[in-house]
């Protein structure tokens, strides 16, 4: 039951990630996006990451493993929004 609630949780995170990042491709609009956030989630879940696997904690390894895979997906599409707009903004 505990690892049931650990992966339930899991896939409800990953979920919502892929979601927002999945918008801000979409959109192709990244006004009001930090990129701090990405700069921040990618340091925060290589240092979970590792974390989990020196504790053999599957589950969060997995977990952190694919936020750090959305934080890097977010931070280039959010590089990508951005010199986009910047072309805009010039033409």
């Amino acid at each position: 039951m505990t690892e049931a609630i650990g992966w339930a949780s899991a896939v409800i995170l990953l979920w919502t990630i892929f979601h927002q990042v999945r918008k801000q491709w979409r959109s192709g609009d990244s006004r009001g996006v930090s990129s701090w956030l990405f700069i921040g989630q990618s340091a925060a879940s290589l240092g979970f990451s590792i974390y989990s696997a020196l504790l053999q904690n599957w589950v969060f390894l997995f977990v952190n493993v694919a936020l750090l895979c959305s934080a890097v997906a977010g931070q280039a599409i959010y590089w990508r929004n951005t010199r986009r707009a910047r072309r805009a903004a010039r033409a």
